[in-house]
């Protein structure tokens, strides 16, 4: 358990450090981190050869948001990432965690395409994958807008809904998901989030709240 309680750690310095939200910090990450064991296992089972990247997986899943340009300088974040992980995991795993990391966001996918990583590219697309699965948390958008609209609800569930519209409720027919577990699964992931977005308008007519 060394090398989870040292992840988890890093992911509190970093999220106290630069400020990281809710949105993005240790929650969001233990939430990735349930997801991918979800897919790993699924994936693993009809892929038997992804087995051997098993750690880069689970440590890619755990600190992928630990550079995110929203809250620092990408560069600066995955300098520091490596530089936590060179005493703790191989050079060749802090390579391939630093490969995946830095091209799985989905800005970077739907601008530069998938990238080309040979054998462990099943590995980059099970954590890539996982953090597609907990973007399904409608609430978790909110959180982030409501941070960044002075906590005008309005204004936040409008851009969330927004987002969610041309994004994430797209994710299948975008080509992004290929793994067994989300060809299975996206549906019902697809309809909790419309459920809440609908619960979400049914509060916001509520005259007690005008």
């Amino acid at each position: 358990m060394k090398l989870l309680n040292d992840l988890f750690t890093f992911i509190l310095l970093m999220s106290t450090k630069y400020k990281i939200d809710e949105s993005h910090d240790i929650s969001h990450s233990m939430n990735v981190l349930h997801f991918v064991n979800d897919i790993y296992d699924k994936q693993v089972y009809v892929f038997p050869p992804l087995k051997k990247y098993e750690r880069v997986i689970f440590v890619s899943a755990l600190l992928h948001d630990m550079c995110d340009k929203k809250y620092m300088n990408e560069t600066k974040g995955m300098d520091e990432i490596c530089n936590y992980l060179k005493p703790r995991i191989t050079s060749e795993e802090v390579e391939m965690v630093k490969n995946i990391v830095t091209t799985m966001s989905y800005s970077k996918v739907k601008q530069n395409g998938f990238p080309k990583l040979g054998d462990y590219m099943w590995a980059y697309h099970v954590v890539r994958e996982a953090d597609l699965f907990a973007a399904y948390d409608f609430d978790r958008c909110m959180i982030y807008h409501i941070k960044n609209n002075n906590g005008d609800i309005e204004t936040s569930f409008k851009a969330a809904e927004t987002l969610f519209q041309d994004r994430v409720l797209k994710h299948h027919d975008d080509g992004l998901l290929l793994t067994e577990y989300s060809k299975e699964n996206y549906i019902q992931y697809n309809n909790i989030a419309i459920q809440r977005i609908n619960s979400w308008k049914k509060i916001l007519k509520k005259p007690v709240f005008n």
